[in-house]
């Protein structure tokens, strides 16, 4: 179930003018904000809120709670309160919102003087609270699956902020005590030095007192490290400097004191009083094997006469170009029995000149002959442009070498555009088996819908370009998790061009895709009934089988807090059975059976392209500055023979200054990523480092 663009907005727009501070959170989930500083970014001005919708128009909405006092009970049964009816009534004289999950959330302003902020299971267990520096998500919001956020019926939010009812006694006091106050420390004074399990708090304080002033973050970061230097008793890590000015500095200055009255200075000191355990490095399954780049029937013979008449044959880039075609072609004709789909969002990643292009001109001609050309799309214009196209042609194959720079933009914020175009992808993966809501045009009477849209991506992007791109913003959002990513390598040798014909055989299955339609009636091309593809018995066991593994996968990344594992674990049970219809309907179109080989294909594909997406994330997403060189520093004798290098020959790859580079080498022997070598030698030693995986 997804909720029309139109009612969102509207309904951002009401909040805001009950007096609520709104702000747009990623279409389907709780999590991310759409905006770079979250619930701080929260306004109840109309035209900012206006502004937001019609760039995210499928955005969850979410309302700042500064000010509120939120008590979030998880689970319809949860049994808090249940042998106090009268605490219950009192409890139930706030709007209620019922929560997608099934929880109940009563919304509370907080009394004069109080400064209450969030809490997680203190006050009951499965019971939170939402304060100042959070947020919650409010009608008519929905999470992926069609859960839906609504209004307990006669318990609607229909008042300002400041009519609402403030907590009863009872419920003040608890509050109350839950609030723990560390003592305000006076930010230490030249000559004065800062101990150890204080040096994070007092180092966030003086960084918070710059950028009220205006301060920018390479000004805050020069007086941090001279302060970490003469004052802190020992210096912290030159990184955790870095991170602490970084993450003061993403403050607008006006900002600063809303964030220093909610605490968020002295969340800086837990890196130091709770020392949380590293997450083992995962291990580096590699490329994808050549073996599994192998599908039977069409898939296959589309790959061989991409590779025979490529300048530069590319593997990789034929299969994904092949394995896009399949997913066009059977795009609302074929579902499997769990309602899975076709459209697949694949990225090639090759080097300039290593054969991206041709996989794009085959399909374009293969679609060309058999007159499917105006479902080729090249390039997102912005997100209404996709909805618009898809539209007019509900089945579409894009052809784009702009991924790479899509995700910077996104990740740079720099435009809004391709935000809105991300939001839209991310929409349209989850509707293609149900209907895609349009946004109301001038001048129409009410919105247009897409029944059942197949949007097949078939993008390319380089390799270095799309790893500086990646952030854990960009990995936990969901379109990488939804992104089957492959690696093209090195560029083989070439071949003399030559023109041959598409083969028959090609044409001949293209053209029967072309011509399929499922079910009867008038109305097939509009509102179609694809064709289900049955399971066999054999094929269902190891569908259970792969889905149990990855919960089990899914649940290890959740208990070490991982968000990305969680992401994109998440995601491998759907994967799979795409990839298994694809391997169906590929090795025989007219009478297809999703059997043990196709889910065997699927499930090793799909399980070690999670693996190897996770690896590449894990050594390419920094959290800050320092951490980018440690793990550029990582790369480069990853790649070095042997994994090792010569100091003199790494200190001038690194292009740093020797400071920095000691740190760098300090930091990651310290934490075992790296072993130091010294051979004696006359006059000196020769150093030489070694990656240790």
């Amino acid at each position: 179930m997804t909720t029309p663009a139109d009612n969102l907005k509207q309904a951002a727009l009401a909040y805001a003018e009950m007096g609520y501070a709104v702000f747009p959170v990623t279409p389907g989930a709780k999590a991310p904000p759409l905006t770079a500083h979250g619930c701080l970014d929260a306004s109840a001005h109309a035209a900012q809120v206006e502004a937001w919708w019609d760039a995210y128009p499928s955005a969850n909405i979410a309302i700042a709670t500064a000010g509120l006092m939120v008590i979030d009970i998880d689970g319809a049964d949860n049994p808090w309160l249940t042998d106090q009816p009268e605490r219950q009534l009192q409890l139930a004289a706030a709007p209620c919102s019922l929560t997608a999950n099934g929880g109940r959330q009563f919304i509370y302003r907080q009394p004069p003087g109080r400064a209450w902020r969030n809490t997680a299971g203190r006050l009951a267990p499965h019971v939170d609270t939402r304060g100042n520096g959070g947020y919650i998500l409010v009608a008519p919001s929905v999470l992926d699956g069609g859960k839906t956020y609504r209004w307990q019926p006669t318990c609607e939010l229909e008042q300002a902020p400041t009519a609402l009812p403030t907590p009863p006694d009872w419920l003040a006091a608890m509050l109350d005590a839950l609030e723990q106050p560390a003592a305000e420390a006076p930010a230490p004074t030249d000559g004065n030095s800062i101990p150890e399990g204080q040096r994070n708090q007092a180092l966030a304080r003086i960084a918070g007192s710059m950028r009220r002033v205006g301060m920018t973050q390479a000004e805050i970061l020069a007086a941090l490290q001279r302060a970490n230097t003469d004052r802190c008793r020992p210096p912290i890590p030159p990184q955790e400097v870095e991170r602490i000015a970084a993450s003061i500095a993403r403050y607008e200055p006006d900002q600063a004191f809303t964030a220093a009255v909610e605490g968020h200075w002295d969340q800086m000191a837990q890196g130091e009083a709770e020392q949380e355990l590293a997450a083992p490095p995962l291990p580096d399954p590699g490329p994808l094997p050549d073996e599994l780049l192998r599908v039977p029937g069409f898939i296959g013979e589309v790959m061989d006469y991409c590779l025979a008449t490529a300048p530069y044959p590319n593997p990789v880039m034929a299969f994904c170009g092949a394995l896009a075609l399949q997913a066009f072609l059977a795009g609302r004709r074929v579902r499997d029995p769990g309602d899975n789909r076709t459209n697949i969002y694949l990225l090639g990643l090759a080097h300039s000149a290593a054969g991206k292009d041709w996989p794009r001109k085959v399909n374009t001609r293969i679609l060309h002959e058999i007159g499917l050309s105006d479902g080729l799309g090249d390039r997102f214009a912005s997100g209404e442009g996709i909805q618009d196209a898809l539209f007019l042609q509900p089945s579409m194959l894009f052809q784009t070498d702009e991924i790479d720079g899509m995700l910077q933009s996104i990740n740079k914020a720099k435009d809004a555009r391709h935000e809105n175009v991300m939001g839209t992808l991310l929409t349209l993966y989850s509707a293609s088996s149900s209907v895609f809501p349009m946004r109301r045009k001038a001048g129409q009477e009410a919105p247009s819908a897409i029944d059942q849209p197949n949007l097949v991506i078939f993008g390319t992007a380089i390799p270095n370009h799309y790893y500086e791109a990646l952030s854990e913003r960009m990995l936990t959002n969901g379109f990488f998790a939804r992104m089957v990513i492959l690696e093209a390598g090195r560029r083989g040798p070439g071949q003399e061009p030559r023109i041959v014909d598409l083969p028959p055989r090609v044409l001949e299955t293209a053209r029967w895709w072309a011509n399929y339609r499922p079910g009867t009636g008038n109305l097939e091309d509009w509102h179609p009934s694809p064709t289900i593809v049955q399971l066999t018995p054999e094929a269902q066991a190891l569908l259970v089988e792969t889905r149990q593994q990855a919960e089990a996968e899914y649940a290890a990344a959740e208990a070490r807090s991982d968000p990305v594992g969680t992401t994109v674990w998440g995601r491998v049970s759907e994967q799979t059975r795409k990839l298994a219809l694809l391997h169906a309907v590929s090795a025989n179109h007219t009478a297809p059976s999703i059997d043990a080989a196709a889910v065997s294909w699927a499930a090793q594909f799909a399980m070690h392209q999670t693996r190897r997406m996770l690896f590449m994330a894990q050594a390419h997403v920094a959290d800050n500055p320092f951490h980018a060189e440690c793990l550029k520093l990582l790369q480069k004798l990853r790649a070095a023979p042997g994994q090792e290098m010569a100091h003199s020959v790494l200190l001038k790859r690194m292009k740093t200054d020797s400071k920095r580079f000691g740190d760098l080498i300090e930091t990651l022997s310290q934490n075992g990523g790296i072993e130091i070598v010294t051979t004696p030698r006359p006059g000196t030693a020769h150093r030489r480092y070694r990656l240790l995986e």
